[in-house]
């Protein structure tokens, strides 16, 4: 190994702290503005349309985390590994892998596009589209599908980006993107009276500028140099990839699988309570999404920190890199709690932003902040523990942290409540599932902290 290439990287010099700093916060913003892509328009939808066009948001949003998903495959995977050869100093490896990813990403952003298009109303209704919600969805589907191959660039390069040094580039193109999508979001929906097309157009058209910037900066990373060879797609080079980015993808499809479920088992057990097919769907869908925010920040503290995992366990600065996952941690749980106070003790004063609706919407949407966020505080862990193994190339132990709460716990536990609780049991799936998935992460670093 070089050791020469920790000496001169700051990664492997600078203060833990500083450095966690100065990745995260960019990394923060990124996420944060990610997730508010759909919060923006379900705010403007809920006042211009109504609650049965944030209904819509929710049945196509799946659709979007399955192209999510895979570019974070492809993206996230290619930032880990970008990080671990340069921490070798194996530059040229490290090339090859950031250019083979943006080509197969492309080619994938085009076929779900296709996809998406062509079988878009029964993946509306295999994902939970009520009689009334089906037209807003296929309405809002439709224009959201054209701006796949957009956002699957905007996922997966960002986190390139940071890898790279640039986590103020990769926020600023998101920011970008956010910003056009805030501006235009009242003019389509307000002025134009385009009603969730406008949200739609408006959401792709943040989309495409953010790619656009984010594809500019292929000429502009500092730490690798691509050339026509790195583009040229290579199966041993992708294997290692994904199974690096392997972690971040099942975290996005148990996303997707859990939202089917959910949405299903609501609209079927909500129509034969007193709240209907199309309240729970609507509340669940925003309380996910708001959620999401906190999620974006956990995310941005893990993800911005993981070039100094793998650059540092590269090159073998174990202690650097238990000291940042310890800092990540902390502020996680900081930030967890200030989200569980404002769930339990202001859930209305979210819910009034999507729109005023009944009592029986009002009061539905109130349970759902209060019960399936009620063990949020403990879910920093799982979420810096996965992206930790996963930065450090531990993709099995990544994986399995992945699949534990949406898939061993939530899913089962969302399918088996509401036979006991009716549509209510839906909601307490979500703090059964965090509290055994806590426990689940507990002793996986119990088997594993020591021998990293």
């Amino acid at each position: 190994m070089d050791t020469t290439v920790t000496k001169t990287n700051p990664l492997g010099t600078e203060r833990i702290g500083k450095l966690v700093l100065t990745f995260a916060v960019p990394s923060i913003i990124s996420m944060v503005v990610n997730a508010l892509y759909n919060i923006v328009d379900q705010i403007f939808i809920g006042q211009g349309v109504g609650y049965l066009g944030n209904g819509a948001t929710n049945v196509v949003m799946p659709m979007t985390v399955i192209a999510i998903a895979l570019s974070l495959l492809i993206g996230d995977g290619a930032a880990a590994y970008l990080s671990l050869k340069l921490g070798e100093g194996d530059e040229k490896s490290a090339a090859r892998g950031v250019g083979c990813s943006i080509s197969v990403m492309v080619i994938v952003g085009i076929i779900l596009c296709i996809l998406f298009h062509l079988f878009l109303k029964p993946l509306c209704i295999l994902f939970g589209a009520a009689e009334d919600i089906l037209p807003y969805a296929m309405d809002y589907g439709r224009i959201i599908s054209y701006g796949i191959l957009f956002s699957s660039i905007d996922s997966g390069m960002a986190g390139m980006i940071r890898a790279d040094g640039s986590p103020k580039f990769s926020m600023a193109g998101l920011l970008l993107g956010c910003i056009t999508n805030i501006i235009l979001d009242p003019i389509f929906i307000f002025v134009f009276h385009w009603g969730v097309k406008g949200a739609a157009w408006a959401t792709i058209a943040g989309q495409i500028l953010n790619a656009f910037l984010y594809l500019v900066y292929i000429w502009k990373f500092k730490s690798i140099k691509l050339d026509k060879e790195c583009f040229r797609i290579s199966g041993k080079v992708m294997a290692k990839v994904s199974s690096l980015g392997v972690s971040s993808f099942i975290t996005q499809i148990a996303i997707v699988l859990v939202m089917a479920v959910t949405n299903n088992i609501l609209v079927s057990y909500g129509a034969e309570s007193k709240y209907g097919a199309e309240i729970p769907l609507t509340t669940i869908g925003i309380t996910m999404k708001v959620n999401q925010i906190v999620s974006a920040i956990l995310l941005g503290l893990a993800t911005g920190a993981q070039p100094i995992f793998g650059y540092n366990f590269g090159s073998g600065q174990k202690d650097r890199v238990k000291q940042a996952y310890r800092i990540i941690l902390a502020v996680s749980t900081i930030v967890l709690i200030l989200a569980f106070l404002v769930f339990q003790f202001a859930p209305m004063s979210i819910v009034r932003l999507f729109g005023s609706e009944s009592e029986l919407y009002n009061e539905f949407a109130v349970k759902c902040f209060k019960i399936f966020l009620l063990a949020c505080p403990i879910n920093g862990l799982q979420m810096a523990t996965g992206v930790f193994f996963q930065a450090i190339g531990k993709p099995a132990q990544a994986t399995v942290l992945s699949l534990s709460r949406q898939i061993v716990y939530l899913l089962p536990a969302t399918m088996l409540l509401p036979m006991v609780l009716g549509v209510e049991g839906a909601l307490w799936a979500g703090p059964l599932a965090d509290v055994l998935a806590f426990i689940t992460t507990l002793i996986m670093l119990k088997l594993y902290w020591k021998k990293i």
